[in-house]
């Protein structure tokens, strides 16, 4: 089962939401009192729009959630009715979005909620690579704006324009620099000059949005005194596929380059296809299992050696497949999301490498699906939740094993070149264990 995106923090780019991207077929007949006094003529837009939800609600949710989900149908329902009371038999859809949204809201999920038709554009772009108006820039936030780098999409605008990680912007049309500007700037699609500091140094750089992909694989990097440890950032699971392939490949890159240890970075990843992240974990960790539970009852999942099997069968894998048996460790903060807390939960959990860093968003013990819903919105809903075969639940929240607080002054450091999170990965790969017996050779 694939995990999709659910929400995340704002931050310099639209906000991200975390698990699958699994479209649903149509639903048929009305659930709701409301729907069946509609039943002739046919119900309106709204009333099908909200019946469709809820029997999502009723058919498809696998969550922890303990509410009465027929009983909150129905109460809703009644807000429904009133709130289409001037024109019950034509009520546009977009009535009933805000019900839907209040709904989901009681229904005490966080991880299950409404995506409007922006929001759904959004991320179906942001799922599949698809493209849309941007710069490809990460901002994080330095005396209360988003205004350092923190990331630059390869062949994207922003690194077509020279902006590189740790700048601090200071200035957008020779005035000081609002994200609000910037934003407004990606929208218009106008070309901008931006004021820039990078490591103590002034430039100017001139940067215009436009419409890219949203593809954004993993990538190597080097670093360390002798410039021997492998850096993997993997920045989404949620790039229309080929993640976990590239991971494989990159640590065979690492492995020919002479790396002597290896950092995964996790940082502000927000998760994505939950397949994508088991392939990839096994490059680390020689194999693990989970038991999916949901409204169809349960399933098993094996990942050995970047393959997959789904109640024994083969879902799928990954080309020449790799195994890093070398000292390892991981680097998480609070915007670590979905199947990026699933990753550093089984690497923690295999004792691994130590994970570093923040303790995760929190959405790390469930996955979700994402359902058209009306006119282009869609509903993303819990559909199962995780435990290992001895029954020991996922945690929601991954707590490193080093735990390292990213403050503002940390964010100041970058802007000087300094990762002082990277520097203590690098630090702890002295004492991380190697993986002593790789299955694939001991054979």
């Amino acid at each position: 089962m694939n995990a999709t995106l659910r929400r995340a923090p704002a931050s310099g780019l639209p906000a991200l939401r975390a698990l699958t991207l699994l479209v649903a077929a149509s639903f048929a007949a009305p659930l709701w009192p409301g729907a069946q006094a509609l039943a002739q003529p046919a119900p309106s837009p709204a009333q099908e729009a909200f019946d469709k939800v809820n029997r999502l609600i009723l058919e498809e949710y696998g969550g922890l959630s303990t509410v009465d989900r027929a009983a909150l149908g129905r109460e809703y329902q009644a807000r429904l009715d009133a709130v289409c009371a001037p024109t019950p038999l034509n009520c546009p859809v977009e009535k009933a979005y805000p019900v839907i949204e209040a709904q989901l809201t009681a229904l005490g999920d966080e991880h299950s909620f409404f995506q409007t038709p922006e929001d759904f554009q959004d991320f179906l772009a942001s799922a599949t690579g698809g493209n849309r108006l941007q710069f490809g820039v990460k901002l994080t936030r330095l005396d209360g704006e988003n205004r350092v780098v923190l990331e630059v999409v390869p062949q994207s605008a922003a690194e077509e324009a020279g902006l590189k990680r740790g700048d601090l912007l200071r200035t957008l049309e020779g005035r000081p620099y609002t994200y609000a500007a910037l934003q407004q700037a990606r929208r218009d699609g106008r070309q901008i000059r931006l004021g820039v500091e990078r490591a103590g140094q002034s430039l100017t750089l001139t940067l215009q949005s436009r419409e890219s992909s949203t593809r954004d694989l993993p990538r190597l990097s080097f670093a360390g005194a002798a410039n021997n440890v492998a850096v993997l950032r993997i920045p989404t699971f949620l790039s229309g596929g080929g993640i976990a392939q590239r991971v494989h490949d990159l640590v065979g890159e690492a492995r020919a380059g002479g790396a002597t240890g290896l950092i995964v970075d996790l940082r502000g990843n927000p998760g994505g296809s939950l397949a994508e992240c088991d392939s990839a974990v096994s490059a680390f960790v020689p194999s693990f299992a989970r038991v999916a539970r949901g409204a169809q009852g349960e399933s098993r999942t094996v990942v050995s050696r970047g393959t997959r099997l789904e109640n024994g069968r083969n879902a799928g894998g990954v080309r020449s497949p790799q195994l890093w048996t070398g000292p390892l460790a991981v680097l998480v903060d609070r915007g670590s999301a979905s199947c990026s807390e699933f990753f550093a939960f089984e690497i923690q959990h295999a004792g691994r490498g130590p994970v570093i860093g923040e303790t995760t968003a929190g959405v790390g013990n469930t996955a979700t699906r994402v359902f058209p819903v009306g006119e282009d919105a869609a509903l993303q809903l819990t559909i199962l939740n995780y435990a290992k075969p001895g029954g020991t639940l996922y945690p929601d929240r991954v707590k490193p094993d080093q735990p390292r607080e990213q403050t503002e002054e940390d964010v100041r450091l970058l802007t000087r070149g300094q990762d002082t999170l990277l520097a203590a990965g690098v630090q702890a790969l002295v004492t991380a264990p190697p993986l002593t017996l790789d299955p694939q050779t001991a054979r």
